[in-house]
């Protein structure tokens, strides 16, 4: 039997992708136009997030590499045969399959696609020093040039089609705090109320997106000493009466994340954790009111802890105060130029989307010992920034079980 390096799959037919075609090619043109500016003749993109950016086909490594290979005139995923026809049906544009028969028919299907010797674009930040190694064998490229902060750049800015899947993630984000907010009592577990909120968002993307793919939301879900990092896991350990909690509620539309985070507690608040509370939602408001066209990121960040330094909790920070929403999750993505962060200059502009979120971590043994965050979701407009975020914050609310 004669077994191909690589073949083309297109089986079945193409579903209805997140986005338009003039969505997806407004998108390669800025990266076109990026590439041009460069001196690029064709790029080869490797993360998720670019991919699905580009393309709207969000893959799944399990080990094997993925591309997309854009050139002038062409956009191209590059896909391992276990997927079958999924990257074709849900990429804009072709796709080509590589099968596992041979060692490296990955770079034997990209070398198709574009030859070698050429100037190459690609994502620094992702290419391992193995792949590396294979691109310059395979390739040959005359020169390589990191796209990837370009390609970033025009990440940071949202459409209006992206724009409005970000509001439908938040009001998502909403039916999962509320489901959340519904279940929590006495002796349940983190994983029991976690699972009552995922279940309600994953229900929710459903109805309003029945052409979606369906992965990846999920809720971090915290109790007592397990608040005081930002990521840290769901348990098994049981609320008690008096906890401080902290509720994570993250859909994923398509790639697309969202986020709503609460201080909470069950029952009642000691009058130590209240004060510290307060002082929390009220950075948080303060932050609200300083997300503005014009402001950049690290003028924020000053504000915020200059508020905190009055306050005596700088030290508890442990983390900046916000950052991007879009093409990302918590195991792919990041858009580092738009965090609010001492060492981020970025002026906000209308498009971009960003989060308010401050926390402080009180340690274990000391009163009001826990980790208080609020969090947020605001769209940078002409004249100001639209909170999409609609789930209450704060003790009035939030004292629940």
């Amino acid at each position: 039997m004669q077994r191909p390096d690589f073949y083309i799959c297109e089986n079945g037919e193409k579903v209805v992708l997140p986005f338009a075609a003039a969505e997806y090619e407004a998108r390669l043109g800025g990266l076109r136009a990026a590439m041009a500016a460069a001196g690029v003749e064709a790029a080869v993109l490797t993360s998720m997030q670019t991919i699905a950016y580009y393309s709207g086909f969000l893959y799944c490594s399990f080990g094997r590499p993925y591309a997309l290979v854009v050139t002038a005139d062409a956009s191209t995923t590059v896909s391992a045969g276990i997927d079958a026809g999924q990257p074709w049906r849900r990429s804009h544009g072709a796709s080509l399959t590589y099968t596992d028969w041979t060692r490296d028919n990955y770079w034997r299907a990209i070398r198709h696609l574009i030859g070698e010797g050429r100037r190459l674009g690609i994502e620094a930040d992702h290419l391992t020093l193995e792949a590396s190694a294979k691109l310059d064998t395979f390739l040959k490229p005359a020169a390589r040039v990191d796209i990837a902060p370009a390609s970033m750049r025009q990440r940071m800015v949202k459409s209006a089609a992206e724009i409005a899947l970000i509001k439908q993630g938040a009001a998502v984000a909403d039916i999962g705090g509320y489901a959340i907010r519904e279940t929590i009592r006495e002796g349940l577990r983190e994983i029991d109320v976690a699972m009552a909120g995922r279940d309600a968002m994953e229900a929710a993307i459903a109805e309003r997106f029945p052409d979606a793919e369906y992965r990846d939301t999920w809720v971090w879900f915290q109790s007592g000493l397990n608040t005081d990092g930002a990521h840290n896991p769901v348990t098994g350990r049981r609320l008690r009466r008096g906890d401080i909690l902290s509720l994570n509620c993250f859909p994923m539309i398509s790639g697309y994340y969202t986020a709503l985070e609460r201080t909470m507690f069950v029952g009642e608040v000691d009058a130590a954790s209240l004060t510290i509370w307060e002082a929390n939602v009220a950075a948080h408001e303060l932050g609200l009111g300083l997300l503005k066209p014009g402001a950049s990121c690290a003028e924020v960040t000053a504000t915020l802890n200059a508020f905190f330094e009055e306050k005596n909790l700088l030290q508890y920070r442990s983390f900046g105060y916000g950052h991007s929403f879009g093409v990302l999750s918590h195991y792919y993505g990041r858009e580092a130029g738009l965090e609010l962060r001492e060492d981020i200059e970025t002026v906000l502009a209308p498009g971009m989307v960003v989060s308010m979120e401050p926390m402080v971590t009180i340690p274990e043994g000391r009163p009001g010992a826990g980790g208080y965050r609020e969090h947020d979701i605001l769209v940078i407009g002409e004249d100001g920034a639209e909170n999409i975020t609609g789930y209450p914050y704060g003790p009035a609310f939030n004292v629940v079980g």
